[in-house]
C-alpha cells in the first residue's frame, strides 16, 4: 500500500510519529553521504581509508576568525563545521527571523525524504496528507502550498488553490521579463498580447552534488550570462550564494535582504551535500588537484561495464568531465534535447523519429511566441518553456547556435533514484530517458546539412556512429542505474 494511503488511515499522534521517524532516518542517511559524517566502507570499497568525522572540507567558516560574544572580553573561535551547521539549520529554517518570508524554507521543496528533490509523487502526497489534516484543523499548513505555485495565481492571486502542476508534475513556477525581441501570443485573439513576463513551469532538481556541477573552465557558449554554464537548469545563477537568494526572494517571498552570512552558511551547507562518499571523494580530489582522479563509480557488471561504454560513446560528449555536467568541444556548451511541449514531429510518413508525445497536463503549459529574428524577420515559435531565450532573446541564426530551448547540462550521479527526468518532469523512468534520446539521434540525423555530421552525434566527424543501438539500451539502462 502507498505511504499516503496508509498514512490516511492512521490517527493524528501515529502519522506523526511516523512522519518526524522518516524524516530523521533520511537525514541520517543524507548525513552518512556528506561530508560531516563518518562513513563506512561499502563491500565494494574495503581497504579504503574511513573519512574523518565532522570533515567539512575547506567550507570557509571563519575558522581562525575570534568572535566576539556577550562582552569585549569572551571569545570563541569557531570550530570546522560551524558554517555548515549553521547552514544546515537556516535550509531547513521555515520562520526566517527578520525576512517577513511566507513560511518556506529550502528544505520546502528541497526535500530531504526525496533525495533533496521534489517529485510528484511527493508533492501529491503532501497535498493529500494536508486534506486529511484540515478534516481536524482547518488551519493546517503546509507552506509547500503557497499561491505563487498555484495555477490559477494570475486570476486569483493570494487566493489561488489551483495546484495541479505541482501536484501531477512537481512543476513550480519561474517568472522571467521577456526580452525586447519576444512577445506573447493572446490564445483567445490570435494576436501579440501586452504581456511584459512569462511563467514557464521547471522542476526541482536534487542539490547533491553542487560542489561538482557549477560553472566549468573550458567550452564557452558564445553569449552570457554565464557563458561557462552555472546553477538552474538554464545555468543563469553563477553562484550558490546567488541562487540562495534567488530562491528567498522569489520562492519564500521574503520582504528583506538576507545577510551575506547567511546565503554563505547555506552555500557551504549544500558543497557538503553528495549523492555518495566517492563522489565526495572526487570532489576533495578536484579541489586538491589530485591527479589521476578517483573514478567514482561502484565496482561493475559485465552488463554495467558494457553499459559504461555505450555512456562513453553517447552520452559523455554533452555529459562529460568529472562531473558528467560539461560538454566536450566541439559539442556546444548548451542543448536543445526536444523535452519541450510540444515535441517536433516528423513531416515524412512513415516518420523518421517520434519523440513520445507530451501528456496534456504538461502540454498545457505552451505558449506560442512571436520573436524578431536575428536576421531582422519575425517567426511564431511555440514552447512551454523557451530556456535561455528568455535570458536573451537571440533567436535565429545557424542551427544549434541560438539559444531556443537551451539549457545547463545537469549532473547525473545518483540519477536512479531522482525520477522523473528533464526540466520539466516530463520522462517519468529512465527507460523513457534512453528512449527519448534515441529519437532525439534519429533526428539530428534528419535534420543535418548534406555532407555535415554535428558533432552532437559523430566521435570521428564523418560517420552517425553516437546513437545507442537497440541492442545496446539494456546495458546502458544497466549503468545509469549504478551511478
Amino acid at each position: 500500500m502507498p505511504l499516503v494511503d496508509i498514512l490516511l488511515h492512521m490517527k493524528a499522534p501515529s502519522v506523526w510519529l511516523v512522519c518526524c521517524f522518516v524524516l530523521m532516518s533520511t537525514l541520517l542517511m543524507s548525513a552518512g553521504h556528506s561530508a560531516v559524517s563518518r562513513v563506512a566502507p561499502d563491500r565494494h570499497d574495503r581497504g579504503e581509508s574511513a573519512h574523518r568525522a565532522f570533515d567539512c572540507g575547506d567550507e570557509p567558516v571563519l575558522s581562525e576568525t575570534l568572535i566576539r560574544r556577550h562582552s569585549q572580553d569572551e571569545r570563541r573561535v569557531e570550530g570546522p563545521c560551524d558554517g555548515v551547521a549553521r547552514g544546515a539549520r537556516a535550509f531547513f529554517d521555515e520562520r526566517l527571523h527578520g525576512l517577513g518570508g511566507n513560511g518556506r524554507s529550502c528544505a520546502t521543496c528541497h526535500m530531504a525524504t526525496d533525495h533533496f528533490q521534489l517529485s510528484p509523487a511527493s508533492a501529491e502526497a503532501r497535498f493529500q496528507i494536508l486534506q486529511w489534516r484540515r478534516q481536524w484543523n482547518r488551519h493546517a499548513d503546509d507552506p509547500l502550498f503557497r499561491p505563487i505555485d498555484a495555477d490559477d495565481f494570475r486570476t486569483n492571486g493570494e487566493d489561488a488553490t489551483d495546484f495541479s502542476n505541482l501536484r501531477q508534475n512537481g512543476l513550480i513556477r519561474i517568472v522571467f521579463p521577456l526580452p525586447p525581441t519576444m512577445r506573447l501570443i493572446d490564445p483567445a485573439t490570435n494576436a501579440p498580447s501586452g504581456e511584459t513576463s512569462v511563467d514557464v513551469w521547471r522542476m526541482v532538481p536534487t542539490v547533491n552534488d553542487v560542489a561538482l556541477t557549477g560553472a566549468d573552465s573550458t567550452n564557452p557558449w558564445a553569449r552570457l550570462p554565464n557563458p561557462l554554464g552555472g546553477y538552474q537548469l538554464d545555468g543563469r545563477v553563477a553562484t550558490l550564494e546567488e541562487q540562495a537568494l534567488g530562491a528567498l526572494t522569489n520562492h519564500a517571498q521574503i520582504q528583506g535582504a538576507p545577510p551575506q552570512q547567511l546565503l554563505d552558511d547555506l552555500a557551504s551547507f549544500q558543497r557538503v551535500l553528495f549523492t555518495n562518499r566517492r563522489v565526495r571523494a572526487l570532489s576533495d580530489a578536484i579541489r586538491a588537484g589530485t591527479t589521476p582522479l578517483p573514478d567514482p563509480d561502484r565496482r561493475l557488471t559485465e552488463l554495467e561495464q558494457q553499459g559504461k561504454v555505450v555512456f562513453t560513446r553517447a552520452c559523455a560528449q554533452c555529459h562529460g568531465g568529472p562531473a558528467q555536467s560539461n560538454s566536450q568541444a566541439p559539442a556546444v556548451r548548451f542543448h536543445d534535447i526536444s523535452s519541450q511541449c510540444p515535441r517536433p514531429v516528423d513531416t515524412v510518413t512513415p516518420p523518421r523519429f517520434a519523440f513520445a508525445a507530451c501528456p496534456p497536463r504538461l502540454a498545457r503549459n505552451a505558449r506560442t511566441y512571436e520573436i524578431k529574428l536575428i536576421n531582422g524577420t519575425t517567426a511564431r515559435r511555440t514552447s512551454s518553456d523557451p530556456g535561455r531565450a528568455l535570458l536573451t532573446g537571440f533567436v535565429g541564426g545557424l542551427p544549434g547556435q541560438d539559444d531556443w530551448n537551451k539549457f545547463d547540462v545537469p549532473g547525473l550521479r545518483g540519477i536512479s533514484r531522482t525520477a522523473p527526468y528533464f526540466h520539466n518532469n516530463s520522462a517519468a523512468t529512465l527507460e523513457d530517458v534512453v528512449d527519448h534520446y534515441i529519437e532525439f539521434f534519429k533526428r539530428v540525423k534528419v535534420n543535418a546539412p548534406p555532407g555535415l555530421v554535428p558533432p552532437v552525434a559523430t566521435t570521428d566527424g564523418v560517420h552517425f556512429d553516437r546513437q545507442p543501438l537497440p541492442e545496446e539500451r539494456e546495458a546502458l539502462l544497466a549503468y545509469l542505474r549504478k551511478l
